[in-house]
């Protein structure tokens, strides 16, 4: 049985969605009811969420080619990378270590311009203990919560920092080319739209990584790259952390929430983990 779109949110919300995206409530039960038939001739197992249909249309502006290429990788690369999308068990060791450390921080406050602000703690784990397919499967897993949590995000976007502090040689090692491609190709193709990737405390040895990085990124997300030497250029809208010279909470008290929110979403990671494209 298809689920329908029910509008639980404030009409500035919805008013956001038309003026920044050409949204409107019968493009979006339109849209969403060709994708559905569409995923069902596909063979395409998509979440019961009818919202995270809603969140791919938002990404593409509501073109329906698009969204339909975008939502085919998406499940395609949930079914082949099994090591970010598989076991997704907040209980694991290896998981409560990567929550304790903090890697993957949300902000629990928005920017000025409503926009979801994420910390990505690039070289806090230890390259000996733990390894890189943990780390982002960890990071997918918080960012897949948020989107959960929070509507809002599909509409004003998310803003990425990626603190590099203390990145030694042999974090860049485990970022391999083939390694970095599967990274941007996923970040290109989840239902959310990343408005800034902001680089800061990024050491000149390495800018080699950060190439690799952009050489398989689109133009568009090419564009939204920055690298900021000394002041962080976000700090004009939002308060950061106090980590990163702000007067906002610590990475600490944000890692203490997340690990809480993570792990009272044992079962609904469990649940979503049954939702991959099958083979055609």
């Amino acid at each position: 049985m298809r689920q329908i779109y029910v509008p639980s949110l404030s009409e500035e919300f919805y008013a956001s969605a038309e003026q920044l995206l050409g949204e409107t409530a019968v493009k979006r039960t339109e849209s969403v009811a060709e994708v559905q038939r569409w995923a069902e001739q596909n063979n395409v197992r998509m979440h019961r969420d009818v919202r995270i249909i809603i969140y791919f249309l938002r990404t593409t502006k509501y073109d329906l080619e698009k969204t339909k290429n975008k939502i085919q990788k998406y499940y395609t690369i949930r079914s082949a990378r099994t090591e970010w999308f598989q076991n997704r068990d907040p209980f694991l060791p290896e998981m409560q270590e990567l929550l304790d450390i903090g890697v993957f921080l949300p902000l629990r406050h928005k920017d000025t311009q409503n926009r979801q602000v994420v910390i990505i703690r690039t070289a806090a784990h230890s390259p000996k203990y733990h390894t890189q397919d943990n780390v982002f499967k960890l990071d997918k897993m918080v960012l897949d919560l948020l989107l959960h949590l929070d509507e809002t995000i599909s509409v004003y976007g998310i803003v990425a920092i990626f603190d590099m502090k203390n990145v030694t040689l042999g974090h860049a090692l485990q970022l391999n080319p083939s390694l970095i491609k599967r990274t941007v190709e996923s970040w290109e193709n989840y239902p959310c739209r990343p408005q800034v990737l902001e680089f800061v405390n990024a050491p000149v040895h390495v800018n080699f990584v950060l190439n690799v990085f952009r050489s398989f990124m689109s133009e568009k997300m090419k564009s939204r790259v920055k690298i900021s030497k000394h002041e962080i250029k976000m700090a004009e809208f939002v308060n950061l952390p106090s980590d990163l010279g702000g007067t906002g909470e610590s990475y600490t008290e944000l890692a203490l929430h997340w690990k809480r929110k993570v792990q009272e979403h044992a079962a609904w990671y469990a649940e979503t983990e049954q939702y991959q494209k099958r083979p055609a």
